[in-house]
């Protein structure tokens, strides 16, 4: 298996695979998406709402505000199913809290993280409206959790891969570059008066070069057993990590599978 880089960012991060199958690009995909843990708000305690806003809106609201926590941290925190508590203690969850009086707008950033090791990835998020003399007063408790059990917890808003793209002209080319503009998305240009392939990693398969080509001159297909990665994230988790994550749950998925084949 070989892997190439092509971008990263703090949010999104794309690599090229080769040497590997549609099942196993396919499971990192899923694993990525719905077995990556990720810090979210799952308790609410609401002291004071004066807002016209119900309670359960805003908690939910609150649950889907991304939380940045550092790497470090987030691996001492147990999961919620791990830990002896009955809901939450310190030892799995992180307890922000928000005052603030109206007029005005409820941000984001207005929560103040227990740690500095955990806080909102955007500050200017806007929660809820108070008016005159209005108050607000709570405390979110944040916990781990995974993307199959709700949709706070999933680490990445894309997760997708597709085939590389092969592009490919033939003898019967008359040059007449209508395929050149056929393209949507600008991978084909003009050299010397031939069409020749420009940005073949922008290539979507559309196939609307080959319709536009009356000779049959251009093939477009894929590689077989190659593939473009995409990994965007919301900014909680970095998509490096989310990848390396993924790849050890696999791991750990394959060496049970192994165990149990064995009798152990």
């Amino acid at each position: 298996m070989d892997i190439a880089l092509k971008e990263k960012t703090d949010t999104e991060m794309v690599f090229v695979v080769s040497g590997v199958t549609v099942p196993f690009i396919n499971a990192i995909r899923r694993i990525c998406m719905m077995e990556v843990p990720k810090l979210a708000i799952e308790y609410v305690n609401m002291y004071r709402n004066d807002a016209k806003m119900f309670d359960e809106v805003l908690a939910h609201r609150l649950g889907l505000v991304p939380l940045a926590a550092d790497p470090e941290f987030a691996e001492s925190l147990k999961m919620p199913e791990e830990c002896d508590c009955e809901e939450y203690c310190s030892e799995c969850s992180v307890s922000l809290t928000l005052r603030k009086k109206g007029p005005g707008v409820v941000y984001s950033g207005d929560l103040v993280s227990e740690t500095p090791a955990v806080k909102p990835v955007y500050p200017d998020i806007p929660l809820v409206k108070l008016g005159d003399d209005d108050e607000l007063e709570l405390e979110a408790v944040a916990q781990l959790g995974v993307g199959r059990e709700h949709a706070k917890w999933e680490p990445t808003t894309a997760c997708a891969y597709k085939y590389y793209p092969r592009i490919e002209f033939s003898e019967d080319c008359d040059e007449c570059l209508e395929c050149i503009e056929a393209c949507p998305r600008d991978v084909l240009g003009e050299e010397s008066g031939k069409p020749v392939v420009i940005d073949l990693e922008n290539c979507s398969m559309c196939k609307s070069c080959v319709r536009a080509c009356d000779k049959r001159a251009i093939d477009v297909g894929y590689e077989e057993g190659k593939f473009i990665f995409r990994i965007e994230t919301d900014g909680s988790v970095d998509p490096k990590d989310v990848l390396l994550k993924a790849c050890d749950i696999l791991r750990d998925k394959a060496e049970q599978v192994i165990t149990f084949c064995e009798g152990g």
